[in-house]
């Protein structure tokens, strides 16, 4: 999710803009529809009309605009997240709220705090509970910090499976690019969005001992954006192949997996102990000292 962090961001930038350009036009409404386009609503036989696209949030007012931009200058995720507190109550029915509420999300998430990470998709799930990257985030944390002894964790990591099914539904109407935004990083943006979710719903199958389907989604976990496979999706298709027997396919995955892992990580120690393992398995040498044995993987979840 640190890849779609980044572009997170400059999406919340890209919003920031079109919010102060709304606000400003919102002082001047337009009287009529645009120059050279007709309104249907003077044609009873006019054929019915799609729903619009969902437009980025907007600004009614110059005061909660300005208002905005006062709580968008904080950089401290816990500052963000009261400016955002502050502002929701003053303007309780703005658009713009839920931009504050994941630009304090995605605060919280590069500094590893995946509860208030978790509080934050959720107050804007509130808001809009069709959100993509909320939703993404909010079936992350469930996802990876939901474990055996919770007493709630068959209903933590049912509301996973549905975030991320809903994300799926929705990334193609609910999210709304700046003006301008070539189609190809669009399609990107949306593509990596789509890797991540279908890396949780492999976590989730995997985790159930279902490897199968495990294997099925985090093969379109990094279909979808192969141009940057994440390390740890890959080093979890290897897992997955391996607890099937799959044990040749699986060394090459755990082979990439050792190649994409940060060194000194702990995904980069798991890779290359399952790779080793393989190696075993498979009757090959290892291109290392062994750091693992020849008995099954111990951990079901890989860390970030």
């Amino acid at each position: 999710m640190k890849r779609v962090a980044i572009v997170g961001v400059i999406l919340a930038v890209a919003s920031f803009m079109f919010a102060q350009a709304r606000a400003t036009q919102s002082q001047n409404p337009p009287a009529g529809p645009p120059a050279g386009q007709q309104s249907t609503a003077a044609k009873p036989n006019a054929p019915a009309q799609e729903a619009p696209p969902k437009r980025p949030p907007q600004a009614k007012t110059q005061p909660e605009f300005d208002a905005f931009k006062v709580a968008s200058a904080n950089t401290d995720p816990a500052a963000v997240e009261k400016a955002a507190d502050d502002f929701a109550a003053k303007f309780p029915d703005s658009e713009l709220r839920v931009i504050l509420y994941k630009t304090a999300m995605r605060g919280y998430q590069n500094a590893n705090n995946s509860d208030k990470m978790l509080d934050m998709a959720r107050k804007a799930l509130a808001i809009d509970p069709d959100d993509p990257e909320a939703l993404v985030d909010q079936a992350e944390v469930l996802t990876e910090r939901t474990r055996d002894t919770d007493l709630d964790k068959d209903q933590r990591l049912d509301e996973a499976r549905k975030s991320a099914e809903r994300a799926l539904q929705t990334i193609d109407t609910d999210i709304v690019f700046p003006a301008g935004t070539p189609p190809d990083k669009a399609d990107a943006y949306k593509n990596l969005l789509r890797s991540s979710i279908y890396s949780i719903l492999g976590t989730l199958e995997f985790n159930k001992n279902n490897f199968m389907a495990a294997e099925t989604d985090f093969r379109k976990s990094i279909d979808a954006y192969p141009q940057q496979p994440d390390p740890v999706t890959v080093l979890r298709l290897s897992l997955a192949l391996d607890r099937q027997n799959k044990y040749p396919e699986a060394l090459n995955y755990a082979n990439k997996a050792v190649e994409l892992t940060p060194d000194g990580s702990g995904a980069h120690t798991l890779a290359i102990r399952e790779r080793d393992r393989l190696v075993q398995l498979t009757g090959g040498k290892p291109p290392a000292p062994s750091t693992g044995t020849a008995n099954p993987p111990q951990s079901t979840t890989v860390p970030h």
